[in-house]
């Protein structure tokens, strides 16, 4: 392998369980000379890969070794330096960015493959930009604005989601605080402008931007989303009651909620989103301030190691 390797692991991701992924993986790099750097706090998976990525010069492959919060943070940090390429072994609760780029889920495995790479492969992906009155940022997975950006927030600030993690439930988190804010959440109107046309949606649930499938733990919210296509995918629920609203998320997990009247599917590379009051945003699942937000596509930012296969005889 040509490339400098270094890992970023967030110990702490899926309460220790990275940790422990990574001690195993440990054992595998044996003789192989690499770098790996450990996460103290949130955002510091961000500012580790920029100034990694600002002080070595020659070509680096990037491993982010935790959950969906990681990998995002880890793209955040170097999605302006050309010369570094991402890898990423799931180690969450979630693992939607495993799922949306069909990487192995089995954490050995990726490594595996990733040890056995030759110096130049890797695919191209889009991100979304976006900005508002917090700042700016990029998402690989998806953004959200309104219900299931307020469900984000809860679970992210909640002890529930450690105590589930330990039970290995973890992927259940969010369909419970679903169930809690759906009678809290007050619908409004979302206005959005994709690519200079404006939409109008009244008694709006939430829109969802997606650059890939999946989100909230294997909710298959955009089944149509190619992350390599350089165009985003918007869902939109609208103009629906509290019941329906359940059975919407009930189906989401196989993509059946986009049969659904009230579920209203665009597309686009320039959105804005603006609404008669302001509504929380994520960004991959973390909070990202409020609307109104601006989303750009930005078609083949990064480079992921994509190509997995035969993995298994591998590892052998």
């Amino acid at each position: 392998m040509e490339k400098r390797l270094v890992f970023i692991v967030n110990p702490s991701a899926k309460n220790g369980v990275s940790k422990k992924i990574w001690n195993k993986l440990n054992e595998m790099l044996d003789h192989i000379p690499y770098e790996v750097f450990y996460t103290k706090h949130q955002k510091h998976a961000q500012d580790l890969a920029y100034s990694i990525a600002l002080s070595i010069s020659d070509p680096i492959l990037m491993v982010a070794v935790g959950g969906d919060g990681t990998i995002h943070e880890v793209i955040n940090g170097v999605v302006s330096f050309q010369h570094v390429t991402i890898a990423y072994i799931p180690a969450g609760s979630g693992n939607d960015f495993a799922k949306g780029y069909k990487l192995p889920i089995k954490p050995d495995e990726c490594l595996a493959h990733l040890l056995q790479m030759k110096e130049n492969e890797g695919v191209f992906f889009d991100t979304g930009k976006y900005t508002n009155k917090t700042g700016q940022g990029h998402f690989v997975n998806s953004l959200g604005a309104g219900f299931d950006a307020s469900i984000t927030r809860r679970v992210n600030s909640s002890f529930t989601k450690k105590w589930l993690n330990l039970l290995g439930l973890g992927k259940l988190v969010y369909a419970l605080f679903m169930l809690i804010e759906l009678f809290r959440y007050r619908p409004t109107t979302i206005y959005l402008v994709i690519n200079g046309v404006e939409y109008t949606f009244e008694r709006a649930w939430f829109v969802t931007i997606s650059n890939q499938a999946f989100y909230g733990g294997g909710m298959k919210i955009s089944p149509l989303a190619d992350p390599g296509d350089g165009e985003l995918n918007i869902t939109v629920v609208s103009e629906i009651s509290r019941i329906m609203i359940l059975f919407i998320f009930l189906s989401v997990f196989w993509g059946g909620h986009i049969k659904f009247k009230a579920v209203h599917l665009l597309k686009g590379t320039d959105i804005l989103i603006h609404s008669t009051a302001n509504i929380p945003v994520h960004a991959d699942g973390e909070f990202a301030g409020e609307t109104p937000v601006q989303i750009k596509v930005c078609p083949h930012s990064w480079k992921l190691i994509k190509t997995y296969e035969n993995v298994k005889q591998l590892i052998a």
